[in-house]
């Protein structure tokens, strides 16, 4: 019976969403420190063309959980606030 339940379930959740939402609060929480993207790059060893593609969604370009972790440490924040709708 549980196994049915589970196998109706349908997901509207795909990553592009998980991804966009990851976009927008990169941006928001650099821009939040006041800090440039170049600053940003050379606080995570991350290219700041590397950082501009992550923050603009009309280069589809996804970022790797490593480097996710980089930026929230040089953010100073906890990771999982990049997964936080913002409403």
């Amino acid at each position: 019976m549980m196994r049915d339940k589970i196998r109706e379930k349908s997901y509207d959740i795909d990553d592009e969403y998980y991804y966009s939402i990851v976009r927008e609060n990169i941006k928001k929480y650099r821009k939040s420190k006041k800090l440039t993207q170049q600053e940003l790059a050379d606080m995570t060893e991350i290219s700041r063309e590397y950082i501009c593609d992550v923050e603009n969604a009309n280069r589809n370009k996804h970022i790797t959980i490593g480097l996710l972790g980089r930026i929230a440490q040089a953010l100073d924040i906890d990771m999982d606030k990049f997964f936080k709708k913002n409403d």
